[in-house]
């Protein structure tokens, strides 16, 4: 496997892509109507796609991804340093926190919140 794209499918592009890009702090890789891309790490890739986007490509072969907006689709699950840090920008920038940063049963220190969208935005570690 060379590269790997998880893509999200958003309501509203410019916005998420404002959110993703203040709360990781990248700048994207990629930024045009229909795809923004910010690389995470070597060849691992977040795209955000509007839902109209993949319910154009895709047309009748699925619902539209709008009919699920704000029901949880999705979980990003980071591992960073400073993930305290990283959980309360992405408050402060408009997501909803949905568990505070605590040591969890498979021993990372994580805390979850979740965009506008309602996709699952999870910060962690290792250590506290």
């Amino acid at each position: 496997m060379q590269v790997a794209h998880f893509i999200l499918y958003v309501s509203d592009q410019k916005r998420s892509a404002e959110f993703y890009e203040r709360t990781l702090q990248l700048k994207p890789r990629l930024n045009v109507v229909g795809m923004t891309e910010f690389e995470l790490n070597n060849g691992s890739i977040l795209g955000l796609m509007p839902e109209s986007g993949i319910k154009k490509l895709l047309g009748d072969k699925i619902i539209s991804p709008s009919k699920a907006n704000g029901i949880p689709r999705s979980e990003l699950y980071l591992v960073v340093d400073e993930p305290k840090a990283f959980h309360l920008r992405a408050i402060k920038l408009g997501a909803k926190e949905l568990s505070p940063f605590q040591k969890r049963d498979w021993g990372h220190f994580a805390a979850y919140c979740s965009d506008m969208d309602g996709h699952i935005l999870v910060f962690a570690s290792i250590s506290d």
